[in-house]
């Protein structure tokens, strides 16, 4: 596979595999596809890129011979999905504390008679003593001293993100950049203030939108710095929700979400017009998640939405999003056979994968002849998953998992 040349490289990096296209200066393409996480290496997306490069194991990696690299993830979008984002603070104005958890009424199915009303993404509150009127004029002076103890105390707590949004700051924003200050100077990773993400009236999508991006921020960048150090200077861009392209040190939570599908909606919309239609519907499945998405001559975006019960004030494409894919995790809850939003991901994957995995999408859509077998063996044994390994013995590894998820139920 090693090809000569210089590169620029797109990427689709998933929670379970990650496809990678590189295409010489010249017009020559090459594809590969690695799972998302194994220990044969550190990142999937670097590994394919060393691969077609064809750089020795244990040398650095080429940047000389990379034009750019530009890359969708949906790191963000399952870490909301699975609610694995940052342990996050919430610091708002005093008496609102249960403004979030209160929202503003609206009833998601009007004639539902018990509402499930999920969980915040933020685990502990902070009120701050002060007070902004409705023409941004202070009405009661930030009580510094006060503040610094409790975010002392909450990073003592280990609490490292933290979301600040007071009442009226986005006529002015003096508070809250002051309370921003005593939270960096109390050694959070991450601060996030709502008049900086979303500057815009109404206080509770305002607030929402930090507490989203302060949760979803530190594990983006996480990923984000891990690639940047690893490509050794490479030119690096990533998808915001939105379709562009940012560079790796302005990519944040707020406008990630929707990174990775925003890349299949540009997509397909490409292809569908090259095929000659000018309407579309576009429905790609992950491991994951499934997102679905029109196209009817140009791209639909939308300025405030609500993604896995979050609402976010940000430019992002119109997409939907359900936490059900390939590698989406089936059970029974005790009451009914539920499936996701927890993923087995790429390792250990799901139970056909062999590395005791637990009943997946994957595994019914195997074990009900819904995936060719042969076909399937023959991509796991590319993979290196699957050397010698007879399909009875894998349908027989489901059948069991199977059993185990239905209990008492019966397969049609």
């Amino acid at each position: 596979m090693p090809s000569e040349g210089r590169f620029s490289f797109w990427i689709d990096r998933g929670g379970t595999f990650t496809d990678v296209i590189g295409q010489t200066d010249d017009g020559r393409e090459v594809t590969l596809k690695l799972p998302s996480a194994s220990g044969a290496y550190a990142d999937a997306a670097v590994e394919a890129m060393r691969r077609i490069l064809g750089a020795p194991p244990g040398a650095s990696f080429p940047a000389d011979r990379v034009i750019a690299i530009k890359m969708g993830t949906t790191v963000a979008t399952n870490a909301l999905l699975e609610r694995r984002g940052a342990k996050t603070l919430f610091v708002t104005t005093e008496g609102f504390a249960d403004s979030l958890l209160i929202g503003d009424q609206s009833r998601p199915d009007l004639f539902a008679l018990e509402i499930v009303r999920g969980d915040p993404l933020y685990s502990g509150v902070v009120e701050a003593q002060e007070r902004l009127g409705a023409d941004g004029v202070i009405v009661r002076p930030l009580d510094v001293e006060a503040l610094a103890a409790k975010l002392a105390a909450a990073r003592a707590e280990g609490f490292t993100s933290v979301a600040i949004a007071f009442l009226h700051a986005d006529l002015n924003p003096l508070h809250e950049q002051a309370a921003g200050k005593i939270a960096r100077r109390s050694g959070f990773d991450v601060v996030t203030l709502g008049s900086e993400v979303s500057p815009l009236p109404r206080f509770l999508p305002r607030a929402e939108t930090a507490v989203a991006d302060a949760y979803l921020t530190p594990v983006l960048q996480a990923y984000v710095q891990r690639v940047a150090e690893a490509v050794n200077g490479a030119p690096l861009y990533f998808m915001t929700s939105a379709g562009g392209l940012v560079t790796a040190e302005r990519f944040v939570g707020k406008d990630s979400i929707l990174s990775g599908p925003a890349g299949g909606v540009v997509g397909f919309s490409r292809v569908a017009v090259a095929a000659g239609f000018s309407h579309a519907i576009g429905f790609d499945m992950g491991g994951t998640s499934t997102d679905v998405a029109r196209f009817d001559g140009r791209h639909e975006l939308e300025y405030e939405t609500e993604k896995a019960g979050v609402r976010v004030v940000a430019p992002m494409m119109a997409i939907e999003t359900v936490a059900a894919g390939g590698g989406s995790i089936c059970r029974f809850d005790g009451v009914k056979l539920v499936v996701g939003p927890d993923s087995a991901g790429a390792n250990p994957g799901p139970a056909c994968y062999g590395r005791g995995g637990p009943l997946a999408v994957t595994d019914l859509n195997f074990y009900l002849g819904k995936i060719p077998p042969q076909r399937f063996l023959e991509t796991l044994t590319a993979f290196g998953q699957y050397p010698g390994v007879l399909h009875d013995l894998i349908l027989d590894v489901i059948d069991n998992k199977t059993k185990e998820f239905v209990g008492t139920f019966e397969l049609p």
